[in-house]
Order: C-alpha cells, then sequence, then structure tokens
C-alpha cells in the first residue's frame, strides 16, 4: 500500500461513500440514505495517471453535533486530515453551501493540506450553475461531480494526483538493503534497531505505539548500505482506541511496501496472537523477505528443548511462511543480534536468486519421473517445461497443455522441491502455470 493518503470528508450524506466506491471502482463502503453511516475509516488502493495512493473514507463530520458518536466521527476526520497528503473536501450541491460547510472549511483552512472541493451531486446544467457559490469557501481547486454516474470524477483524479507529493520517502541506491521492521506495538521494534546499530537512533518507550510513523535509519556495515524502516506498531483494529493508530498501519503497510526484507518481531513472552498472523500474510503476499524475530528470549524460562517447542509452535500457527528463518533473541541482552545483518544479508541474496533454464528443466524431468502430474477428468495433463521470468520475489513459471489442471497441492508439491534443491530461504516463490505458447 502506498505511503501517498488521501482523505474524503464532508458533513453526513453529502456523498462520500460513493465517491470513495467511484474511485476505488468497486462497492466497498455501505451506502445508505441515513448520517453516521460510515462510522470507521475504510481505505482502497488507486491508480491514475501513474500515480498510486491510498484513498480513506471517513464519517461525516457533523461540526456542531454533540452526539458522542458524531464526536468520535468528528475525532476521526479531524485525524484522517491531519495524516493525508491531499483533502476532497464533499458537499452536497441539491442542499446547496451550509454553515456546517463553512465550518469545516475553517478546520481544513487550519490544516494547510492541498483542498479539493468536489461539488457533488451536478447531474444537470441547471445544477452546474447553481454550483458556483461553492467557489465562495475560497479553496483553489472546485471541481463539479456526480459520484452517481462517474460525472466529473476523472478531472478530479487529473488534481488530485497533481497535488499529491512526489515521493513520501527517499530513494536509496539499487544496492541498499530495505528492512522494514514489523509487528505489534510494544513487541520491541526500536530497541532492536538500537542494538544493531549500537547507538540510541529511534525513541524507545514502553508506552505501546509510541512510533507512529515509519520512520527511515539508513546506516552502512562493513561498506554494505541498509536502511531500517521502523514502522508503528500493528494492533488488532478491535483494540483501536485511537483512531491514529489506523494511520499507523497504512503506514506500515506502506513500509512493507517499499522493504526488500521484513524483521516480523514477536514477544516471545506473549506468543503469536491473530495479528501477528495477518502482519506476516500482508508481508507474504506482497512477496517480500522474511525474518521471524522471537524477542525478549531472556524473558522466557527455557529447558533443553524449548526452543524447539517454540519452532514447532511458530510453524503451526505462520505456516505459510515456513520459508522463513527463526531468530531467537533479545535487544534488552544482545543475545543473538549479531546474527540478524548475516540473516538479512543472507535472505536479500536468496530474494534476488535466479535459476537457470537448463537447471530448472533437469529438477522438473526428475519429479516428472517419479511423480507425474494426475490424470484429471481422463485429459492427459503435462507439464513441458519451466522457466524463471523474475526476482524479488523469485517467480516461475511451468508450460502446462492443461493449466487448469494443475492442482495447487502439486504447484506446492513443486514449491516445496524447488526449496529442497536450491534454498530460497526466507523469500517466497511464485510459481504461475499456463498454457504452452501463452506470453
Amino acid at each position: 500500500m502506498p505511503g501517498s493518503i488521501v482523505a474524503i470528508v464532508g458533513r453526513p450524506n453529502v456523498g462520500k461513500s460513493t465517491l470513495f466506491n467511484r474511485l476505488a471502482g468497486k462497492r466497498i463502503a455501505i451506502i445508505e440514505d441515513k448520517p453516521g453511516v460510515t462510522r470507521d475509516r475504510l481505505y482502497h488502493t488507486c491508480e491514475w495517471a501513474g500515480k498510486v495512493f491510498t484513498i480513506v473514507d471517513t464519517g461525516g463530520i457533523d461540526v456542531g453535533s454533540t452526539d458522542t458518536l458524531f464526536q468520535q466521527i468528528r475525532k476521526q476526520a479531524q485525524i484522517a486530515i491531519d495524516t493525508a497528503d491531499v483533502v476532497v473536501f464533499v458537499v452536497d450541491a441539491k442542499e446547496g453551501l451550509l454553515p456546517a460547510d463553512w465550518q469545516i472549511a475553517d478546520i481544513l483552512r487550519k490544516s494547510n493540506k492541498p483542498v479539493i472541493v468536489a461539488c457533488n451531486k451536478v447531474d444537470s446544467a441547471k445544477m452546474r450553475e447553481s454550483s458556483y457559490e461553492f467557489y465562495g469557501l475560497g479553496f483553489d481547486h472546485v471541481h463539479m461531480i456526480s459520484s452517481v454516474n462517474g460525472t466529473g470524477t476523472g478531472d478530479l483524479l487529473d488534481t488530485i494526483v497533481k497535488l499529491l507529493p512526489d515521493s513520501h520517502h527517499e530513494e536509496y541506491d539499487e544496492d541498499t538493503v530495505k528492512v522494514a521492521v514489523i509487528g505489534r506495538p510494544n513487541a520491541g521494534k526500536s530497541s532492536i534497531i538500537n542494538k544493531v546499530l549500537g547507538e540510541e537512533r529511534v525513541i524507545v518507550s514502553d508506552i505501546p505505539g509510541t512510533t507512529r510513523d515509519a520512520i527511515d535509519t539508513p546506516f552502512e556495515i562493513d561498506g554494505k548500505k541498509y536502511v531500517f524502516i521502523d514502522t508503528a506498531g500493528i494492533r488488532r483494529k478491535s483494540k483501536i482506541e485511537e483512531s491514529v493508530e489506523y494511520y499507523s498501519v497504512l503506514r506500515a503497510m506502506s513500509a512493507i511496501d517499499r522493504s526488500d526484507v521484513c524483521l516480523m518481531v514477536i514477544d516471545s513472552y506473549e506468543g503469536i496472537v491473530e495479528q501477528d498472523t495477518k502482519i506476516a500474510g500482508y508481508a507474504h503476499e506482497q512477496g517480500k523477505g522474511m525474518i521471524i524475530l522471537m524477542n525478549k528470549w531472556d524473558k522466557v524460562e527455557k529447558d533443553t528443548r524449548t526452543a524447539i517447542e517454540y519452532t514447532k509452535i511458530i510453524r503451526n500457527r505462520l505456516d505459510f511462511i515456513s520459508y522463513a528463518p527463526i531468530l531467537f533473541v533479545s535487544a534488552k541482552t544482545g543475545q543473538r543480534i549479531p546474527r540478524i545483518i548475516e540473516t538479512i544479508d543472507e535472505v536479500a541474496a536468496e530474494r534476488s536468486k535466479r535459476l537457470a533454464t537448463g537447471v530448472l528443466n533437469d529438477m522438473l524431468n526428475e519429479v516428472l519421473a517419479t511423480n507425474p502430474l494426475p490424470s484429471a477428468g481422463g485429459k492427459h495433463v503435462k507439464l513441458y517445461y519451466g522457466t524463471q521470468v523474475a526476482v524479488k520475489p523469485p517467480t516461475f513459471v511451468f508450460f502446462s497443455n492443461y493449466p487448469e489442471e494443475v492442482h495447487f497441492s502439486y504447484v506446492r508439491f513443486l514449491e516445496n522441491h524447488i526449496r529442497k534443491l536450491f534454498g530460497f530461504e526466507g523469500t517466497p516463490i511464485r510459481i504461475k502455470i499456463k498454457k504452452r505458447g501463452e506470453v
């Protein structure tokens, strides 16, 4: 998920969710003709004119309401404004300019963020003429749109991408290994970075959620360049009490997106929880290298089998990243901290590894000789040959006469065999089955 955030704000029932769905290209937000339906933010990744950004739908800002729900919505919308790079301020052309619109405009002006006024529900020439009053709000960018039928949304998107920052983060040399440090709050992410670097480079606190945004820390070791991206801890949504945590999740996902390797930090004492599996799952889906760091290992009572038992539990709970090496570390005592950089180097190299086509097909012929593909529906299914088409992550294409009949379990079998022979520790592998002759 990209770093740039576009927040859609406005008073209740002006069509924010309809616009969100229009820009997202699918029905995501619940649309109901009743104020306060969008109580939490929803987000979606968009691409327009070569720029990728995240749109965030917010609940309607009811500035004057004393209702607890609307106060909470107002607080969330304020945080959306504070966090966004561009704000789309939706107003209702049919209802005209209301006092609440002026109040929201005042809030937006104080934010000093780029603001685009989207006059929604402009469905006729007459409605367009009556909508010019919205220029009186004093913002430079005003667009007449209809979220329902899509009129004007292309021009709106053009203005959004024009106002987005060119880059949310520094660009690094290609040989710089970008490492996202991910995990739940208070697992010890910042402490691990400080221990690896040997200095206090990142704020460390016992209060969960101290690191609000992704912080880049470039460094060199033995002439090799790295950057640690320390992400805000990712909490379970039900426990997000401060709305800003929601945006921390977006920033953390953005950090994962631009990383090469993820250090998945888990509190050994607390163990793996569902949210750990979700974070790891996102990094896996994005094709990132993965290292599991079981931190605070010094706090765990041990016998001779403790590490073995823990490894079994980890492999069981995080079975979809069985390729990830596990390090039992302690930021407090420094135990196995030197192994972190060594393992990052190993995983980064594996993620960039390329197999010669001849070597891959020798393996395929050996596999087919001992474990031929089963027939499916009377069809004699064949795999002809394979080739590696990409790295970061390593991606292989195998060609078949009936690609749709190659069962996923056989694909998994192929992956396991590739790993057995060639390693690829710490990195996902992508395998695609295509029709012979397909590109």
